[in-house]
């Protein structure tokens, strides 16, 4: 949700015919939350829904937790006046989507995985520009990712932990699940900013 998008994105749930019920956001960079007060303006009754842990970066609060890789947290970080609704975790489901952990690009990252086709909406833990990446390794393509990781170890760890798809039999699929190849799990991998539910799913 890149700043000045807000009108963008309520044309399109319009165009679709479907009110915007919850904002989702994965993590609390600026290319991923410029939009919301623009947009939580436009939409009062939206939840918006965001990790605890970095909903304290969208309070422009960058302080690390004891037991977080004493690191500097990378990126933009701009913060919101936008309070999130309420946090989730790895774990919950919003309609059919389950929360996925996606620490490791910031430290509350989160995922989101669709039960029902197994879609992944991870913003910017993969990179899919010129083939799968994680954000622990800079894709001369899309270097940015890489560059705005909080913590490379820890994205790396978290890309390697995601749910496998059962049979998974493309070549894509057998190549991206390939142990220790750093490149994770492939559903379906999608690359935004944050998901904005246009409907129940």
């Amino acid at each position: 949700m890149i700043p000045r998008s807000s009108k963008v994105i309520l044309r399109a749930a319009e165009r679709i015919g479907a009110p915007i019920r919850r904002i989702v956001l994965t993590h609390a960079h600026g290319d991923h939350i410029g939009s919301l007060d623009a947009l939580v303006a436009e939409l009062p009754d939206a939840e918006v829904l965001m990790s605890a842990r970095d909903a304290r970066l969208l309070r422009k609060d960058r302080s690390l937790d004891p037991d977080e890789p004493q690191v500097k947290i990378r990126g933009s970080l701009p913060g919101a006046r936008t309070t999130p609704s309420r946090s989730i975790a790895p774990g919950e489901q919003i309609g059919s989507l389950e929360v996925i952990d996606g620490v490791g690009h910031t430290p509350g990252q989160i995922a989101l995985l669709d039960t029902r086709d197994r879609t992944l909406i991870c913003a910017d833990t993969y990179s899919t520009l010129g083939g799968v990446a994680t954000a622990a390794r800079p894709n001369p393509r899309f270097p940015a990712m890489a560059v705005a990781t909080w913590h490379r170890p820890t994205a790396l760890t978290t890309a390697r932990a995601r749910p496998r798809a059962p049979g998974a039999r493309t070549r894509q699929d057998r190549r991206c699940a390939r142990p220790g190849d750093g490149r994770g799990d492939r559903a379906r991998i999608l690359r935004g900013g944050p998901l904005v539910a246009a409907r129940e799913v």
